[in-house]
């Protein structure tokens, strides 16, 4: 499990470090000079021409102690302080005095050059205010200047809670990062400008963060091995699950198809269709392992008598947005007694008949919208989703008390009382049309086999994005179909059953 603490939570855990562990700030300073001085030098970089730019913080220090131990080296090293010396923390002072004692000297300012390196040392994970006058223009010049660029810890003008970027940021090919890679890194558009992040072990004690519900997550291959259903030897397709998806309008097969197909290859025992009647043949000539019931018109005793077989349920996959699946989704939600998945038009109505979300039993709905659908149910702009989702997403899942599945490049999820959930495997091949239906069905697969909602939502996810993956592996960035995601479940899932 890799934690992606923010700016304000990193800190805290360098201040119980120095205070309970007795660690003096200055020796964290030089480990993470050191080590990133190790980091970089393990890229072959050229040293023949360095540039260290550092503000007055501490990640100035950082800074300086790097130039130092590239000094020591034998590189060429020009350090320029671009923060205000009458602002320098202790550390920093000191660290800048044993970098003139080693000879070396100190520019004001900084001017656009050509360098061999060029490391940012200016705000790192202390950055807490928008960047701009001097600041501004000297990230600007940086990003203008020839030679491999480098960020300390975090690169300058990137938030560390949200990845926002207001005006500018230093464009980074490799971040080094210390202890923990940060929340803002892995968000977009912050992981645009880190590049290649790299982590590196400072001795910082972070064993307060799983204490800790404010920090975020991500899996690591070794923790959704262990997440896995059990299958149990003396089992039957009863032991795995019954699953209804409510799914499919006419002319909307593949959403079913997709979802039930997902549902079946995550370990699901059992999958039901409720479709148009008009899908049917399609159905049940390209699954036939799943039932298949249709409807021409609303009947509310067939759902309810099928709301009561399952014991999981999906619903909104290319159901569309008619007065039919209006009242489907209505009775849905008000009969409904076990986990439930909305998604895709399922959220599309509730967004138009919000109502319908205030009678929710709490704790047993996933929600998985993408931004555009995020916004119309929040009401909010997918401008302020992208630069508050994490704030957000909280609001939201905690005032419905449902787990929520924010579809993007970085899929996160929230669940009141849980760690935020940040996905990190999955790329670009699978922004295709279908990919949601695969989730959808994937997260109400491993809900069949008596995950809770969180776990089935965090695990579904990564999961998805694996298989994504492999796809891609197979057949490139351009030609990934969700069918190919669908299929690739199974190699995801032999990989690491073993």
């Amino acid at each position: 499990m890799r934690y992606l603490p923010d700016g304000r939570q990193m800190k805290a855990a360098d201040g119980y470090t120095i205070r309970e562990k007795k660690m003096p700030s200055l020796i964290l300073m030089e480990r993470a000079a050191r080590t990133f001085v190790e980091t970089v030098c393990e890229t072959d970089a050229d040293l023949s021409d360095v540039c260290v730019v550092c503000g007055s913080g501490n990640n100035g220090g950082d800074g300086f102690a790097i130039a130092r131990l590239l000094l020591e080296r034998g590189a060429g090293v020009s350090a320029c302080m671009v923060g205000n010396p009458d602002h320098c923390t202790e550390e920093t002072k000191r660290q800048i005095q044993l970098f003139r004692e080693a000879g070396g000297t100190i520019e004001e300012g900084f001017t656009e050059r050509k360098c061999s390196l060029l490391i940012d040392a200016i705000f790192g994970a202390g950055l807490s205010r928008r960047v701009e006058g001097h600041y501004l223009e000297c990230i600007q010049a940086m990003n203008r200047s020839e030679g491999k660029k480098v960020a300390v810890d975090v690169p300058s003008g990137v938030s560390t809670s949200t990845g926002e970027v207001v005006t500018d940021a230093f464009r980074a090919e490799l971040t080094v990062s210390f202890q923990c890679e940060k929340l803002g890194c892995v968000l977009y558009p912050g992981k645009e400008f880190a590049g290649e992040v790299k982590v590196t072990d400072i001795g910082v004690d972070v064993s307060a963060m799983p204490g800790d519900r404010d920090v975020a997550y991500a899996l690591e291959q070794e923790d959704a091995a262990k997440m896995l259903p059990k299958r149990r030897e003396d089992s039957h397709k009863g032991t795995y699950g019954k699953v209804l998806i409510i799914a499919g309008s006419k002319g909307m097969a593949g959403a079913a198809y997709l979802g039930a197909l997902a549902a079946y290859k995550t370990g699901a025992g059992l999958v039901q269709i409720y479709t148009s009647e008009d899908n049917r043949a399609v159905l049940q000539t390209l699954l036939p392992e799943a039932i298949v019931r249709c409807y021409d018109f609303f009947d509310e005793r067939e759902l309810l008598q099928l709301l009561k077989w399952a014991d999981v349920v999906s619903i909104g996959s290319g159901l569309g947005t008619s007065d039919k699946s209006r009242r489907i989704l209505q009775a849905t939600l008000e009969n409904v007694e076990v986990p439930c998945v909305v998604d895709a038009d399922g959220l599309n109505l509730l967004s138009a008949h919000s109502r319908y979300m205030k009678n929710l039993v709490r704790g047993q709905f996933i929600f998985t919208p993408h931004m555009k659908e995020m916004s119309r149910i929040t009401r909010k702009s997918v401008e302020e989703l992208r630069n508050s989702r994490m704030e957000i997403l909280k609001q939201f899942a905690g005032e419905y008390d449902v787990t929520c599945v924010l579809k993007d490049a970085r899929t996160c999820i929230f669940s009141p009382g849980e760690h935020p959930f940040v996905n990190l495997s999955g790329n670009a091949a699978m922004a295709k049309a279908g990919s949601g239906d695969v989730l959808a069905g994937v997260i109400t697969g491993l809900l069949a086999q008596k995950m809770s909602c969180f776990d089935a939502a965090v695990l579904g996810v990564y999961l998805h994005g694996l298989a994504g993956d492999e796809a891609k592996r197979e057949k490139g960035s351009y030609s990934v179909l969700a069918r190919d995601l669908a299929e690739n479940i199974g190699t995801v899932l032999k990989r690491l059953e073993e």
